[in-house]
């Protein structure tokens, strides 16, 4: 059966013009606080995925990290490689799923983190979507979403795409990761508008923006108070980030240098956050003229 033969379609009834991947309502995520982490495309949307995944296992919770991106490189610092897809996973058995075990697409990596790569189609070809849909099913048919209380999917940047689009149906929070740049904070814009529609049909709010690699924060901070958004966290521009990363380490793993421990700091307060619970924002995104006026110098 080709991957392709019977993903459902939502048409006209998740945003206007909408034609998206509808997952299996069976399919929904119960038990576990969802998290979906956002952001544009190199803005360091893993490395907080992970070191995020590391700090609430840290605190005692049982976690599941899934990447949403065909380069499958969200969980290679918690597992210290490159995880096979759940795409190529089902290629090998021609998308026979029954015959695949939990071990042949979940790795334990640092803390317990349980981690997914989900993958996604060749550029230009099929639904990320679809991959996605296909991923929580298969956790859900072996049992590995029941002795959850935490699932983080880390996701593409690609604010049209069905990808984009999947996870917001099983979250219950949005985090969007930008930086203290005009570039970062006009497609967090995009994101929040993104998420506001798809809150119109499905359980998930906006939880807040994680302010990555910045020394200050005043351009976040003022876009956030234009629009009714909140900055929940802040990671500087920390060189240990970087060298983490070069490493296959999560920031839990590496030597206590003071930036480290800052950092590690910050990451278990973010968690501590998002475990308490945060209020469901419904920020009003700008329109695209607006952020340019509002933001830099005179």
């Amino acid at each position: 059966m080709s991957p392709r033969d019977d993903i459902p379609t939502l048409k006209g009834q998740d945003g206007e013009g909408s034609v998206q991947v509808h997952q299996d309502p069976a399919m929904k995520i119960e038990g576990a606080k969802v998290f979906s982490v956002y952001g544009k495309g190199g803005i360091g949307k893993s490395t907080t995925s992970s070191n995020l995944s590391a700090a609430f296992a840290k605190l005692g919770k049982r976690v599941l990290q899934i990447g949403c991106d065909p380069k499958h490189d969200s969980t290679f610092t918690l597992t210290g490689r490159l995880q096979p897809t759940v795409i190529d996973i089902l290629k090998e058995v021609d998308f026979h799923p029954e015959e695949l075990r939990p071990e042949d697409f979940v790795t334990t990596g640092w803390g317990g983190v349980q981690c997914v790569e989900a993958g996604g189609p060749p550029a230009g070809t099929g639904c990320g979507g679809y991959v996605v849909g296909q991923t929580v099913k298969l956790l859900k048919q072996h049992h590995m979403l029941e002795d959850t209380d935490v699932v983080i999917f880390d996701v593409l940047g690609d604010v049209v795409c069905g990808g984009f689009a999947a996870p917001l149906q099983h979250a219950d929070r949005a985090v969007i990761v930008t930086a203290n740049d005009f570039d970062s904070i006009y497609a967090m814009n995009r994101i929040i508008a993104a998420v506001q529609a798809k809150s119109n049909n499905y359980k998930v709010r906006l939880a807040g923006c994680v302010a990555n690699r910045s020394r200050d924060t005043d351009e976040v901070d003022r876009y956030c108070a234009e629009v009714g958004f909140n900055r929940i966290a802040h990671m500087p521009d920390f060189d240990a980030i970087r060298r983490s990363r070069l490493k296959k380490k999560t920031l839990f793993e590496m030597p206590d240098e003071d930036d480290i421990v800052l950092a590690r700091t910050e990451y278990i307060r973010l968690a501590e956050t998002l475990w308490r619970g945060t209020e469901p924002l419904a920020p009003a995104p700008m329109e695209d003229r607006d952020i340019f006026e509002l933001l830099g110098f005179d």
